[in-house]
């Protein structure tokens, strides 16, 4: 199969879907790859590098699109390359299709094969594409927390460890997934009393046996929520529902009840949200206030810590593109469920029922098209 990289063209996005050691592997197992000029430039990894490890350098986007039967992005395309996806064309990549209705139609137009990162899932659950993006995010929180909470950016000026004799910061985190268990540990690491509301039960044992003793865990519930925002330095949205939206979990009236100079981190902005005020920002213009809160709601934050983050998307997404082009799509689907959970729009027929469900459109089992 011909493999296409693309260079990224969201605001300040600087990962790359592939490292040239996947390059590699790919053409170990016979594939070509083709890789948009520039596309690692930004991590590091210069065109000769790629060539090096056997791909061939595309002058533009469109020289990948046209020639490529697969092409892998990081983040989804943006409207100006939706007339450059082919029919039957399979894209690989973050999509998040149940906030963005126009890139769901997009891609329905298109009539592309549309497999995202984020909804692959195991049979036990987990989520192994956006699970190295979601310990980058949820590390990544506590650290803009920090920084947003100084007066410099209009913060309350608090730290988040205390020091002696003065109390440390709370730390609200909502959500005991990826994403929050390594934001709590992260938090609780620098000295934070940090509470982690999570709904089920059973997680919340599991957290109990390997959180730190200044971690306390709560059943996530209204009641709970209304309480410890009041409280709060910091909340941290972690919520997940793989491939649907974003629950509005903490709303405007509650805002209002939060401490002046709060921050606000919503992790789950790709999905929409999980605050009622949320809005994606992006690196370059990251913050926000409403009712005297800062939000920081940028939606691709891994973009930031691209090299980090590029080694270990590669190393989560590699296996997966490997099956798909040693099998094509088709097959890979039939024979791995992992897989063809992680379809969402196929040919013109939206196939993940999040997807469906976030719009009111008509819903097509993946098992009619294989």
């Amino acid at each position: 199969m011909r493999v296409g990289i693309l260079k990224e063209i969201k605001v300040e996005e600087n990962r790359v879907a592939m490292t040239p050691a996947g390059v590699e592997q790919m053409r170990l197992h016979g594939h070509e790859v083709l890789v948009e000029s520039n596309a690692g430039a930004a991590v590091g990894f210069a065109d000769e590098t790629y060539q090096a490890a056997g791909a061939r350098i595309a002058p533009a986007a469109a020289d990948v699109y046209q020639a490529a039967e697969m092409v892998l992005h990081v983040k989804e395309p943006l409207p100006t390359e939706f007339e450059l996806i082919r029919r039957d064309q399979i894209l690989f990549a973050y999509l998040h299709l149940a906030a963005d209705q126009p890139l769901t139609r997009g891609l329905i137009q298109a009539g592309s094969v549309n497999i995202a990162y984020e909804t692959i899932q195991k049979a036990d659950g987990t989520l192994p594409l956006l699970t190295p993006m979601s310990e980058v995010a949820g590390r990544m929180a506590v650290q803009q927390a920090a920084k947003y909470l100084e007066m410099a950016h209009g913060g309350r000026g608090v730290l988040l460890g205390g020091v002696p004799g003065v109390a440390p910061a709370t730390v609200v985190i909502i959500g005991g997934g990826v994403v929050g268990t390594h934001a709590a540990k992260m938090a609780c690491g620098l000295g934070a009393r940090v509470y982690l509301l999570e709904k089920s039960l059973a997680r919340l044992r599991q957290l109990a046996d390997i959180m730190p003793a200044n971690c306390f865990l709560l059943h996530s519930n209204p009641e709970n929520l209304r309480h410890w925002i009041r409280r709060a330095h910091v909340v941290i949205g972690a919520v997940l529902i793989p491939g649907n939206k974003a629950p509005h979990l903490v709303s405007r009236e509650m805002l209002k009840t939060m401490k002046r100079g709060a921050v606000l981190v919503d992790v789950a902005i790709d999905q929409g949200g999980c605050f009622e005020t949320s809005r994606p920002t992006t690196h370059a213009d990251p913050i926000y206030v409403e009712e005297g809160v800062i939000h920081y709601t940028v939606a691709n934050m891994p973009g930031t810590l691209a090299r980090t983050a590029t080694h270990a998307l590669t190393n989560a997404t590699l296996p997966y593109a490997l099956e798909i082009a040693d099998k094509g799509w088709r097959r890979a689907c039939h024979e791995n469920e992992e897989i063809r959970k992680g379809a969402n729009v196929v040919q013109g027929k939206v196939t993940h029922p999040g997807v469906a469900a976030a719009f009111g459109m008509d819903l097509t089992p993946m098992a009619s098209l294989l």
